[in-house]
């Protein structure tokens, strides 16, 4: 197939301390979030100098990618579009349309699929399009990656190194974490088989690596909807509770549904999950995400190719029939 460009898209984050009530606001907007609210999420960046990581990591990302392609002859230039703050997706293909581009492949950060993490990142597209009008530039998303071993290989390598970090590593018990989402959406998508899938993959690896079948459960973080509404559970720290009740004082956390270390990764585990761990008397290592591995940067290239090569074979780390996910009425938006 004929492509002539490629569109980052990633979530977006505050660049500076005056970008975070605004990127605040366009993250919660048509969700009547109390001002209140919004400050003490703030709080959480201003502990990293009013900066979200996740810029810099995704700069760096692209430039790796970037030097990847010319390394594989795949002549692509990259532009870079966030869902909630600069540079918006709309401005990278205004920039496309007036390099004269006129299709895209798309590569978004996040492996699985669900309303927020595939859906919404098509209609942004969709919607900046729209009001582009008809020489908009066509983009086409790269498929789910969650089984991709350009993903899970580095959680397999970073869980193993992880379990050096503790005291006991033979007693550890492995707690994978995923970010929440109402269970009205995890309902009517592939998020919760996806993750269960991803969970077996890395867990499989780890055990061929160490020769060790780790017990190991599944929770979630980042929750940020209203009591009243039913989310995924259980919350990681509550996970870590019911764990230290049975006895169990090691513990690897691999946060499984996050490609980087940004701030939903850094404060809900690097600060509130290792605070509960601590006074539970849990000894916890947190594995690292695998954005920042060799891997993690062939597995781009390698799907870029798949959609320049529609004869070329998907790879997966197992059954290759439920790549994608995707159907005409998976992950509606949720009321």
């Amino acid at each position: 197939m004929n492509f002539d460009a490629f569109l980052f898209q990633s979530f977006g984050g505050p660049n500076q301390e005056s970008d975070i009530i605004p990127f605040l606001e366009n993250v919660t907007r048509g969700r009547n979030v109390p001002r209140e609210r919004l400050e003490l999420v703030a709080q959480q960046y201003r502990m990293l100098g009013g900066q979200s990581p996740i810029n810099e990591i995704n700069r760096d990302l692209i430039r790796r990618v970037q030097g990847a392609f010319g390394e594989r002859g795949i002549e692509l230039p990259i532009y870079f579009g966030n869902r909630n703050f600069t540079p918006y997706v709309a401005d990278a293909l205004e920039q496309m349309r007036a390099d004269g581009k006129k299709r895209a492949i798309a590569f978004v950060t996040s492996a699985f699929g669900s309303y927020s993490g595939c859906r919404q990142y098509k209609i942004d597209v969709e919607l900046a399009r729209q009001k582009m009008g008809p020489d908009a530039p066509e983009v086409v998303k790269i498929r789910h990656y969650y089984s991709h071993p350009g993903f899970i290989g580095p959680l397999v390598s970073n869980s193993v190194g992880a379990l050096k970090n503790l005291p006991d590593p033979g007693g550890a018990e492995f707690v994978f974490t995923a970010h929440s989402i109402p269970s009205s959406m995890a309902e009517t998508s592939p998020y919760l088989r996806q993750l269960e899938r991803a969970v077996e993959l890395v867990l499989k690896g780890i055990r061929e690596s160490t020769g060790v079948t780790f017990p190991y459960s599944l929770a979630f973080q980042s929750r940020s909807g209203p009591p009243t509404q039913e989310w995924l559970a259980p919350d990681v720290s509550y996970q870590l509770a019911s764990l230290a009740a049975k006895g169990v004082r090691n513990v690897v956390v691999v946060p499984i549904s996050f490609v980087s270390d940004h701030m939903e990764v850094i404060y809900d585990l690097d600060t509130l999950a290792a605070k509960t761990a601590r006074y539970l008397g849990i000894s916890m290592a947190r594995v690292r995400t695998s954005s920042d591995s060799p891997e993690f940067v062939e597995m781009i290239v390698d799907l870029t190719m798949e959609l320049l090569d529609p004869s070329r074979k998907p790879k997966s780390l197992g059954d290759s029939n439920d790549l994608n996910g995707c159907t005409e009425t998976c992950c509606p938006m949720h009321p």
